[in-house]
């Protein structure tokens, strides 16, 4: 055998030993204490190391993105929050730039969670937890334009703002227009680029997919060119019933009137268009609690923090219905119907059986204290072996001088033993063998006392 084998033997044969002593109780009792001190020691570290893994806070990533950056700085703002607070759950805020570059870094498995449009949603694995907001569809056209209905569209250009994030939406608008047949275009334009595209004429109105928001809405009006002779139009989309129930993400929604513009009003009345939601999603195999306590540290979070950020204002339950387009992940419908569990739900099964044991565990901890405190005695020095070893001086003895000193050994012993018994550092065993040897010796001395006191007076007799 090489050296590391000859360890390896070594080893075990040491552990071997420990072992056998422990199972025969002959290590010193130092040792013993020594030993069981350095267990509570391991325990209590690994208790509290497990303490230190159960409670600590859980991080997923999220993956955001739109092109004024708004959604990550106040979803940072909230991370930050729930971090002040102490929340059970903590975001890492990743900036993708667009909603469908965060949906695709959530769906490669790079996230835990995504502010992601509706249409962007991989069913497969996605679960909501929040409504953040709604993009609304708005077919844009600048003022004095004569186009007033999706058939005025006819071999016109669209220009879209972030194309690639709404391809599916105009896809939707032109199957429900049949608009490739009208031979109908649309343009990839970014929003420096409106203004100067209109009055060039490279398109004659403007898709977006933008939030009902002020600070959304002073945008797209900047964008636009301006005119003294009258205000920008908007063309309704009538047949929105009819998308929504071919194209699931999207929602009829009635734009109420002077949304755009107060004075004069734009629209002039309540227009027809379509709206898709923005979720935050989350994948459908996160643990229940991780994902009711995201929801309550966010809700909180936004409430603290709408002021300063507007955007969150909107943010509101998902659609909690079997039949969602996106289903509500399990542990945001217990947050939301008020079905949190307590840690008695959660953990009543642990303290039943926990209680269970804890009388089987008071019983070990009485088995290593008398480990502990036991002392180690050779069997031969054990008080009813030393009773036993006094028979034969019994039988030896010539005279009553020399049983009257092993009587005194045996009162000392006796003695000895009995104390033993008092402070409880021997077993029942023990004790019923130093009873039986004292009945045992005190019979022998009488019969030997009788029998050298017969002889004596026999030997007087001659």
């Amino acid at each position: 055998m090489d050296r590391e084998q000859y360890q390896q033997v070594a080893i075990a044969a040491g552990a071997l030993a420990v072992l056998v002593a422990l199972a025969s109780g002959r290590l010193p009792r130092w040792l013993r204490v020594v030993l069981v001190l350095s267990l509570v020691i391991m325990a209590t570290g690994a208790g509290f190391f497990a303490y230190r893994y159960v409670t600590q806070p859980t991080t997923l990533t999220i993956a955001t993105g739109s092109l004024d950056g708004d959604v990550t700085r106040a979803l940072s703002a909230i991370a930050a929050r729930m971090a002040s607070t102490n929340a059970p759950v903590r975001l890492k805020v990743v900036d993708k730039g667009t909603a469908l570059e965060a949906a695709k870094e959530f769906a490669d498995g790079k996230a835990d969670l995504a502010v992601a449009r509706a249409d962007h949603v991989d069913l497969s694995i996605s679960r909501t937890v929040l409504t953040m907001t709604h993009g609304v569809v708005l077919i844009v056209v600048p003022p004095g334009s004569s186009i007033e209905s999706m058939d005025d569209l006819k071999g016109k250009t669209v220009g879209v703002v972030a194309a690639d994030t709404n391809r599916q939406v105009v896809a939707a608008i032109t199957n429900g227009y049949a608009l490739e047949t009208a031979k109908v275009q649309f343009k990839d334009i970014t929003p420096a680029e409106v203004a100067r595209a209109f009055q060039t004429k490279q398109i004659q109105a403007l898709l977006v997919v933008i939030p009902i928001s002020e600070k959304y809405l002073a945008m797209l009006r900047e964008a636009l060119p301006r005119s003294a002779k009258g205000s920008l139009g908007i063309v309704p989309i009538e047949s929105a019933g009819a998308i929504e129930e071919i194209s699931p993400p999207y929602k009829s929604y009635e734009l109420p009137k002077g949304t755009i513009r107060g004075s004069p009003a734009v629209p002039d009345d309540d227009l027809t268009t379509l709206r898709v939601p923005f979720f935050l999603v989350v994948n459908k195999k996160l643990d229940n609690d991780v994902v009711a306590g995201l929801t309550k540290a966010m809700m909180e979070a936004r409430r603290e923090l709408a002021g300063q950020y507007p955007f969150l204002s909107q943010i509101m339950s998902p659609d909690t219905d079997k039949d969602a387009y996106v289903p509500i992940h399990p542990g945001a419908a217990a947050f939301f119907d008020g079905e949190e569990k307590t840690i008695f739900d959660k953990y009543g099964d642990q303290f039943f059986y926990g209680s269970l044991l804890l009388g089987t565990f008071m019983s070990v901890l009485a088995g290593i204290w008398k480990f502990m405190t036991k002392d180690t005695v050779k069997v031969q020095d054990q008080p009813s072996m030393r009773l036993y070893a006094l028979v034969e001086k019994i039988n030896e003895a010539k005279s009553e001088i020399e049983l009257a000193a092993v009587e005194q050994q045996f009162d000392d012993i006796l003695k000895e033993g009995l104390k033993k018994v008092s402070a409880g550092k021997v077993d029942e065993g023990e004790t019923s063998a130093i009873s039986l040897a004292s009945q045992r010796l005190q019979y022998l001395l009488g019969q030997r006392r009788i029998a050298l006191n017969g002889g004596n007076a026999a030997l007087a007799h001659v």
